[in-house]
């Protein structure tokens, strides 16, 4: 007699395995129904192998923007190669990973792992492995943001890197005709020059301190100051952070567009130019693998290894 296999039975062979889904009902449906055969069936077809790629290292894919009503969604998605990244399947599931983002509205990468997969009855985690065994590469899901409210958003080079800024402003600013341009101004900004704070006032007072200690030790180095007083040297170092600011803050930076003002003044400028109030009120900015060491393969050793098989 016949077993009905049901979702779950392939969604429990699934997580075991790693192999697709297809894969593992056929397999449950030859063995009818039992999971330790399909197993068997599974390994002997070489369709287990999920399990193994998870080592390798994935630092490519892509960085993906999804948008509903005033809520917005920003992924990033590895792969090991940018060929994958640009297949129509992966970009697909990336799709798929923002909207399960904005249905479930999960607090936590584990949370997001656990929900069901947008339009199926499969887990997010069951389907990265799913993803895994069908494109043959290491896929995951490196890190998501969930932004509400008035934003701009940003995607430069295809998904190379994703950026999100939100703001507040009154209705004479937004409203404006000329709002959407100058906030996707301040997005380019933002994809264009990698900057770690908003503002003066989000550095945190250990990165301050760190700073003024290094510009401090670089004006005692320097023989034109080595007769000048301790306080002198501290007020020295505290003018000279004004280049900190400059370069780690964007309201300080210069604007991309007239570098004859800041991106502040810029942000000021157009306020008053709407006749309203706007203001930048945070942003996430997301560049696909950064800070993934990267493998570097030894073509010539690779060759070598398999000709000595």
């Amino acid at each position: 007699m016949a077993v009905t296999i049901s979702a779950a039975m392939v969604g429990a062979l699934k997580a075991k395995t790693g192999a697709g889904l297809m894969d593992c009902k056929k397999a449950l449906v030859e063995a009818n129904g039992d999971e330790a055969a399909a197993i068997v069936l599974l390994r002997e077809k070489g369709l287990a192998v999920a399990a193994k790629k998870q080592d390798r290292i994935a630092a490519d894919g892509l960085v993906a923007i999804l948008s509903e009503g005033d809520t917005v969604a920003m992924v990033e998605v590895n792969s090991e190669t940018d060929f994958v990244a640009k297949n129509e399947t992966f970009v697909e599931f990336v799709q798929g990973v923002l909207r399960t983002i904005l249905s479930e509205k999960p607090a936590t990468l584990e949370a997001l792992n656990a929900c069901k997969f947008d339009g199926t009855e499969f887990t997010v985690e069951e389907t990265v492995k799913d993803k895994t065994y069908t494109i043959n590469e290491k896929i995951s899901i490196r890190r998501f943001c969930v932004v509400n409210g008035l934003t701009s958003t940003y995607i430069h080079g295809k998904g190379v890197t994703g950026v999100i800024v939100k703001f507040e402003a009154d209705d004479a600013a937004k409203n404006n005709p000329g709002f959407a341009e100058f906030a996707k101004n301040i997005a380019l900004q933002i994809g264009a020059y990698p900057t770690p704070y908003l503002d003066r006032e989000s550095v945190p007072a250990s990165v301050l301190e760190e700073e003024r200690k290094i510009v401090e030790e670089q004006i005692k180095n320097d023989p034109k100051n080595a007769s000048k007083p301790a306080a002198v040297i501290e007020k020295m170092a505290v003018g000279k952070l004004g280049k900190f600011y400059e370069q780690n803050c964007l309201l300080d930076m210069d604007y991309v567009k007239d570098d004859s003002m800041t991106v502040g003044k810029y942000v000021e400028a157009t306020a008053k130019q709407f006749g309203g109030s706007i203001k930048v009120v945070g942003f996430e900015r997301y560049e696909k693998g950064e800070g993934i060491e990267k493998r570097e393969d030894d073509l010539g050793a690779e060759v070598a290894k398999m000709l000595a098989k």
